[in-house]
């Protein structure tokens, strides 16, 4: 049998085990790795973070789950890649072959690349980030709140666009999510106890869609008093303003950021990233340089933007692209990318977004009403209850087609 090794329990990598578990003991030992218990369900920390959501529903327990199934489950950090030797070394000194390895390690968000962050800035990534958030939210009241994506950057060696933040979706539900909040639950005035600003690197906000969606999220900026900073890098938070590289300045009582996105230094350590460390592979997600390895999700240079849909897209391929290599007669989808999330706006207020104007597609589309925040909650209650298991193949076709038709 084939050692297969699933490096990171994220979404993609979730998606690859339940895709190809029939296998196990079959023709695959099957292990799972990862340096945390359990897996982080990244679409509820903004209930964390502005409602105060239990955290434990964003999180899915790895090593039940893992090993009920018939897998192997190593908690463990891994410390070096060998390619050439198919080998992991993990930090405990331990290490593991592998004859397949499928790298799904997700981005790493670089709060210590931003000064003062540490200090004075807060965010909504992960699970630690959101707790904190909600306990500064929560005890608000009143004052200057600036919000925005810091900059990053991405290697070259794959054609993916070069977006300026990874995601600016998130920066959707924090500033309406805490506006909500602020305004319906404290009992604060718009513009008077409370003010949101928001800034984005880029030209334009939300560059990942096209003018339907960026309209109807520009609409409600402006009915709720939120002005947008184009062209801004984040330089510098302090304790009562936050700064950008072109010299400007504005003040703030609460800094909520988007970090940088970086690679994992295990990759940058490995060479077997791009210059910037992120995974380069052709559209059926193998390794350019290694054709055992195979990547999907944040972690792949192809994944623009870092988001959780793209991520299963690439699962899905990568999982498929594996089980032909084994011996099974399995349709490869195709590389082909799109949008899609749902902006929690507050209370029963939600935006679905499906948008492939970035990959040249005609598909734009924005969905303003309280149905949005019903799929969203089923959706990510789905996901807690079901380990993480995303529902069937047809059941996300059929949502898909029916959005389409809907644009």
């Amino acid at each position: 049998m084939k050692k297969v090794v699933i490096l990171g329990a994220g979404f993609a990598g979730l998606h690859i085990f339940y895709k190809i578990r029939h296998l196990i003991g079959k023709k695959i030992e099957l292990t799972v790795v990862d340096s945390r218990k359990e897996s982080l369900l990244k679409p509820s920390l903004p209930e964390v973070a502005f409602e105060g959501a239990p955290i434990k529903h964003s999180l899915v327990e790895l090593e039940q789950t893992v090993t009920s199934r018939g897998a192997t489950f190593v908690n463990e950090e891994v410390d070096a890649i060998d390619p050439d030797a198919k080998q992991l070394s993990f930090k405990n000194g331990e290490s593991l072959e592998y004859d397949y390895l499928l790298i799904t390690l997700g981005a790493v968000k670089n709060y210590d690349a931003i000064p003062g962050f540490r200090d004075y800035g807060y965010s909504v990534c992960d699970d630690t980030q959101a707790q904190r958030l909600w306990e500064r939210v929560k005890n608000f009241e009143g004052g200057k709140i600036v919000t925005g994506a810091a900059l990053s950057t991405w290697g070259s060696r794959v054609d993916a666009p070069p977006l300026k933040a990874p995601c600016e979706g998130p920066i959707g539900e924090i500033m309406f999510m805490l506006d909500h909040y602020l305004h319906h639950e404290k009992g604060l005035e718009r513009a008077g106890d409370f003010k949101i600003d928001v800034f984005t690197p880029g030209e334009i906000f939300f560059e990942d869609v096209g003018d339907v969606p960026r309209n109807a999220v520009g609409k409600v900026m402006q009915e709720r008093s939120i002005d947008l900073h184009n062209n801004k890098v984040l330089k510098e938070i302090g304790k009562d303003f936050i700064a950008f590289e072109d010299g400007t300045s504005m003040p703030c009582d609460l800094a909520i950021v988007i970090p940088p996105y970086t690679a994992p230094q295990v990759l940058l350590d490995s060479k077997l990233g791009d210059e910037k460390g992120f995974i380069p592979t052709d559209k059926t997600m193998r390794h350019l340089d290694y054709p055992e390895i195979f990547a999907a999700g944040d972690i792949t240079a192809l994944a623009q933007p870092k988001l959780g849909h793209v991520a299963i897209i690439q699962g899905a391929i990568a999982a498929a692209t594996l089980l032909n290599e084994l011996g099974e007669k399995v349709e490869i989808p195709p590389h082909k990318l799109e949008v899609f999330c749902i902006m929690n706006m507050g209370g029963h207020d939600a935006t679905l977004i499906l948008s492939d104007v970035l990959y040249g597609g005609h598909t734009d589309l924005a969905i303003h009403s309280p149905l949005a925040k019903m799929m969203k909650w089923g959706f990510d209650s789905y996901l807690y209850y079901n380990k993480g298991h995303m529902p069937p193949d047809f059941a996300l076709d059929a949502t898909d087609k029916l959005l389409k038709m809907m644009s």
